[in-house]
Order: C-alpha cells, then structure tokens, then sequence
C-alpha cells in the first residue's frame, strides 16, 4: 500500500489500540473491535523503512490497548503513597510498553511474511492470536483483557469459549474485526464482497449457536448447597493498620450471622483478615473463639487468609490460601487448604527478588517476606461440601488452569471458587475487567463460579458465565444463593487449545502458501 506519513500513521495506530481497548467491559464500545481493521491496515501500509514501521506502528497500537486496560495498576501503589506513590506512573509506563512488546512483534512478523489475498485476515488473526497466547505463558504469564475476552461474559458470542476457549475465541474476534479493511483492497468488488460477508456470516453464526446454548440452561438442583458469600467493603488503605483488627472480625461476623438463614457454605474473600490465620486459630487466642461464633454448627467457612509453614531451609515461608473451616462443637476443624500457585509478580513476589531489594524495591504484600508459590492445584473436597476448585485472584485469568487440575487430580469439580481482593483496584475499571475474565472460566469450564472480594464486585456466576446475583463496588452486605448447576464436561475442559491449534494451523497454512507463491 502507498506511503504514509509518520506521524498520522502513529497516531492512527495508537487510535486502533485505544479502540480495541475501549471495547472491552466495563466501557463495552464494541464498534471499537474496527481498531484491528485500522492496525492492519497500517501495518501493511508502507513507511520508509516497512519492517521498522510496522513494529512501532503495532507497538503503538499495544500502548493504546494496555493502557485502557491495565491503567488500574497505578492504584495499589496509593494504598502506601507516601512511600511507593512514586513507582505509579513507572508501573504503568513499563505494563503498558512492555505488554505492548508483543503486538510489535506480531505486527513485525506479519509485515516480514507479507500475506496476499483476502485470506491474510486469518494470517493476522494468527500472528497477532500467537502472542497473546505467548504473553499468557512468558514469565509466570499476564492474559489480562485477550482480544476473545471482548464479548461481555454470559452474552451470545462468548458462549463459543466453551469450545474453543478465550485463545480461540481470541482467533475468531481477530479475524472478524479485521475483515472490513478487505473493502479497501484492490481486488474486484465480488471478492471483496464475499470476504467480508464470510466475516459477517460468522459473526451471526457466533450469536446463533450461542442463543441455543443459553436457551438449554439446566434449572438449579432442588438440593443445591446454599451459599453466603461476604463483601464487608474494607477499603485496603485501612485493612493492614493494626488497631482496625477487631473492627474487622466484627465486620465479617456481624454480615455471615445475618438473616434468618443457615446456608451450609460461607465465603469470605482472599485475604479477608489482616492476619497470619495460625496466629488467629492459635490456642489462647482471643479470636477463636469469635470466629467460631460467626458460624453456624455444620456450617464451612471457606476463608481467604494468610498462611505461615516452615520452609526447607528451616525459616518461614508464607503462602496466600483458602482454608476450610467446618464449625463442629464449640470450635473449628480445618477440612481443606488450597495454596495459591500462580503468585502475582511485583504484587506477591519479586523477580530477581535479591537485586530488587538491594534497589529498595520489594513487593506489595503486607508480609514479611515475599508470597511462596503452592503446589501444582487440584480441585478441593473438604467434608460435606461438593468438590470445587479454587482459584485465588490472579488465577482466574488462566484458561483452562481448571481444567488441568482435573485432569491431574482424575476428578472434576462441581463448581469453581475465586476469591480475590480487587480492593487493590479501588474505584477503578479493574474489578469489573477481572469479573469478566474470571466469567470466562466458567464458560471454558462448564461450570458455576462463586466470586468473592472484599469491596466488589462478589457475585454468583452460572456455568454459562452469567451473572446472577452481585454485590456492586464500595458495597456491603451479602449473596445468599443456591449454587447453580454445573453443564456437562465441555470440549475446551475436555481437550484444552487443541481447536486454537488447529486455527494456528490454518493461518500458517496461508503464510507458507503466500512464501510458496511468491517464489520466482
């Protein structure tokens, strides 16, 4: 394509990204999904070095799209202003850039192939689907916001995660969105047209199919287990100060012993006291006795906490863990301990942790020591309670992450369990971004999410991804809920990304066929 100038080029592709990103939940601007459209078509447009263009053009475009979706990270950095204030706009600027790596990248490596023809979409989509994946797996991974995550969780299109999963469904978005810069080409009017009906045609068919899956909806279970999930809206600003403890307990305990109903599950979100749980279930101490009273006799509370074990070496580590606690008597028998795996970087532990402490930086975690990672997850069988999977926070965002652990541990779960401290977002886009996300597992998955966080959004997830009760931001109060149905074993849970595989297939099928062809 002919020559652009500069600079309204690097606008334009830092425009595609603010678009592409605007068009995820909570903003829902869809019609923003052209932006891939308008970044392929500048990648392909020349500049006056083409290959170099194209990285910085992409690279733009990623900026542009991370920004919109990661600006919430500045947030936790206020909690402590006065001392960690100053890395805020640092945080953002390194997210933003350096996630935006990868669309340079895949801008790069399409201009270097160089498809021809109206099937170069699916060449796009695959490139560009290819490093999403690759920034869901690099250093620990960061899958934050995938293109395929888009679609607003529990709606028609985003049904088709139950087969293909959020990569592949990430293919698909691509591929969609970026099919109107065909009507741009040269080709004859007829080609072009068929291209972009093919687009379209798929789009309905997306809404399609996902309608008829919504409509054959299993009811709830006459005997489905009842639920109490807790949000007592502790600003994180004044959960770590030491004198607010027993202001807290009382919190919690006030809201799980509240109404005239006795559900047999109780949640409290991650990290729900600001306190090592050994040193609050510790004989002699004042709290045991407390938190017993919250609950009920044969009710289980299923806490988010602190953990303190002693490591191989003969010091401390400490974990962030969901603990079962069953009310038996006049005290509490732990049923079940889940270890969180997946740790945040930067927020539970530091990379290059040594030199990073030398530079006087250290992770956010209200520990003495960074989080240790747990071991490999199963799904968790407490006594009396269904099976479930945790997933703490950040590990909502894996694809598939459930699915693995079924496999591993030979038995699938009745339903998935996230909790999360979102109040780390604040006010911010953030929540409502990780409760689409973590939605999307439980279409992957087929199975109910129930979703706890200590300021919002906690809600009931069904295993179509729909949310059916929900505490908003800044509330307190409480969900009390039968747990939904879970749907049968779904072909992503049973075979993974092998569907987003084989679309890799297709798109390098055209880019080997393109080389091929081009040959002299």
């Amino acid at each position: 394509m002919k020559l652009l100038s500069a600079w309204p080029a690097r606008l334009l592709a830092l425009a595609a990204g603010l678009a592409a990103g605007f068009a995820h939940p909570p903003f829902g601007l869809l019609p923003g999904l052209l932006g891939y459209a308008l970044l392929l078509g500048l990648i392909e447009t020349e500049g006056a070095r083409p290959k170099r263009s194209a990285f910085f053009r992409g690279w733009l475009a990623g900026v542009g799209y991370f920004a919109v979706g990661v600006w919430w990270i500045t947030e936790p950095f206020q909690v402590d202003a006065a001392n960690q204030g100053w890395m805020a706009p640092f945080a953002l600027m390194f997210m933003a850039g350096g996630l935006a790596l990868f669309w340079g990248l895949a801008a790069l490596a399409y201009r270097w192939a160089a498809p021809r023809g109206p099937w170069r979409v699916l060449a796009f989509a695959g490139i560009l689907a290819a490093l999403e994946w690759t920034r869901g797996h690099v250093l620990t991974g960061f899958p934050w916001n995938l293109p395929g995550e888009t679609w607003p969780a529990g709606g028609m299109v985003s049904q088709a995660a139950a087969i293909v999963g959020a990569y592949g469904l990430t293919w698909i978005t691509l591929a969609i969105a970026a099919a109107p810069i065909l009507i741009l080409d040269a080709a004859p009017r007829r080609t072009r047209a068929v291209a972009v009906g093919i687009a379209a045609l798929a789009l309905a068919g997306l809404h399609v199919a996902g309608a008829a899956r919504l409509a054959a909806a299993p009811a709830p279970a006459a005997d489905a287990p009842r639920v109490r999930i807790v949000q007592a809206n502790i600003d994180q600003k004044d959960k770590w100060k030491p004198e607010n403890l027993d202001a807290i307990v009382a919190a919690y305990g006030r809201l799980t012993r509240q109404g005239g109903a006795t559900p047999q599950i109780v949640v409290w979100p991650e990290g729900a006291l600001p306190a090592v749980i050994d040193d609050l279930l510790a004989p002699g101490s004042p709290y045991v006795d407390r938190l017993a009273e919250a609950v009920a006799p044969g009710q289980t509370l299923l806490m988010g906490a602190n953990r303190a074990g002693l490591s191989p070496t003969g010091g401390v580590d400490y974990f962030n863990s969901l603990v079962a606690l069953r009310r038996e008597g006049s005290g509490f028998t732990v049923t079940g301990v889940y270890d969180k795996h997946r740790l945040v970087p930067f927020g539970e532990f530091l990379p290059l942790g040594d030199l990073a402490t030398r530079l006087g930086i250290r992770s956010l975690v209200h520990m003495p020591e960074d989080f240790t990672a747990g071991p490999e997850p199963r799904p968790l069988a407490p006594r009396g309670l269904p099976a479930f999977q945790p997933l703490i926070c950040y590990e909502a965002l894996f694809p598939h992450f459930s699915g693995v652990a079924a496999q591993r541990a030979g038995l699938r779960p009745a339903w998935l369990l996230n909790v999360s401290n979102d109040a780390w977002f604040g006010g911010t886009s953030g929540p409502l971004q990780h409760l689409n996300i973590a939605s999307y597992r439980a279409i992957e998955e087929g199975l109910p999410i129930v979703r706890a966080t200590p300021t919002g959004v906690s809600a009931m997830i069904d295993a179509h991804g729909r949310t059916k009760a929900k505490l908003g931001l800044g509330m307190e109060g409480v969900i009390d809920a039968a747990l939904p149905a879970a749907l049968p074993t779904t072909p992503y849970s049973r075979f993974g990304d092998a569907a987003f595989a084989a679309m890799l297939l297709i798109s390098g099928a055209i880019l080997a066929l393109g080389r091929v062809r081009r040959r002299p």
